[in-house]
């Protein structure tokens, strides 16, 4: 400690708001982390979800790299199966020859959506999971410099070595991204249960790679810091309704902030909410703060990156602020 903070929007499209209002909240958020001293600034593909705004991801990080000079912007993550690697190193060649030096590629397995839009996106389902490992050598090689006689080109991506980013909730990843020498992003913020064998499984499997000579974990967060815990507490019945909703099929916008959590859930429904969000940093700057010192020391993590999911926007740059002040964090 301190470690390098970054956060993780999910452009997240709040009860009573727009898309519109959505995006422009991004902006905002991406300004206020550079200049509170966040690292990188990430948006995760998701697709049909009346609550997120950012399936588009690669234009939405344009649209926050133009409002901001210098911290980092990537996709946490992209999901590859959904995707010619072609086309997402086109994509992020293209931001990467805008913003140099500023893009990172983030990239996951999942579809992020359900199986019928991920079949509307691939079209047929034939680039699945399985080819995971191989789309991932295809994209590191249209981004890499072109070889002589090389037929297919990335125009622009060749030549761009855009940083790439292994993400995951399981141990299939902690692997791949330790065999291919990449960094790793380990997504406690929703799929707590195998952080702990997911960091080990990746720093003992990892190999030197031209890109990376040496490990780098990061683990995800959510975070909701506030002046009191028990507005915190308030704030954060949003990201849980979220996750009921999710729990029961129902795809609805960012709810608002509820009085009392136990009135909507069973106690079944609130242990469930309880494993699943233990990583959740909620309370006041000190509570986080002893919180977040436990965490960091436990797992020995090089990166924390974290999501604010928080429905007033002014809440949630304040939280985003509150986090930046509890001298746990590295100013990039």
């Amino acid at each position: 400690m301190p470690l390098p903070f970054s956060l993780l929007d999910l452009a997240p499209i709040a009860e009573g708001s727009s898309i519109a209002d959505a995006l422009d909240n991004s902006r905002q958020l991406a300004i206020l982390a550079e200049q509170s001293g966040y690292n990188r600034v990430w948006l995760a593909e998701h697709h049909g979800m009346f609550g997120v705004a950012s399936s588009a991801t690669a234009i939405v990080l344009g649209h926050i790299a133009a409002a901001t000079s210098k911290i980092r912007i990537g996709s946490g993550g992209v999901m590859l199966p959904n995707h010619s690697p072609l086309v997402i190193a086109e994509q992020f060649g293209t931001l990467a020859t805008l913003f140099p030096d500023r893009v990172d590629l983030g990239l996951g397995r999942a579809p992020g959506t359900d199986m019928a839009t991920a079949r509307a996106l691939r079209r047929n389902l034939s680039s699945d999971a399985d080819n995971y490992p191989g789309d991932i050598r295809e994209l590191q090689h249209y981004l890499a410099k072109p070889q002589t006689g090389q037929n297919i080109v990335a125009v622009p991506g060749a030549n761009t070595h855009i940083p790439i980013w292994l993400l995951g909730s399981s141990l299939y990843s902690a692997k791949l991204a330790g065999q291919f020498g990449l960094p790793y992003s380990f997504a406690s913020h929703f799929a707590p249960d195998q952080l702990f064998d997911a960091i080990s499984l990746y720093r003992s499997s990892f190999q030197a790679s031209e890109q990376s000579q040496q490990p780098y974990m990061m683990a995800g967060l959510m975070a909701v810091v506030a002046d009191t815990d028990e507005e915190a507490q308030y704030l954060f019945t949003s990201v849980q309704q979220q996750f009921m909703n999710m729990r029961k099929g129902a795809n609805r916008a960012f709810a608002r902030p509820i009085d009392d959590i136990s009135t909507i859930c069973t106690a079944a429904d609130q242990a469930m909410l309880s494993n699943i969000l233990r990583y959740a940093m909620v309370g006041s700057k000190q509570t986080v703060t002893d919180k977040l010192s436990q965490f960091i020391e436990a797992t020995n993590v090089d990166e924390i990156i974290v999501s604010s999911p928080i429905h007033d926007m002014q809440a949630r740059l304040k939280s985003v602020q509150m986090l930046a002040e509890t001298g746990l964090m590295q100013a990039c």
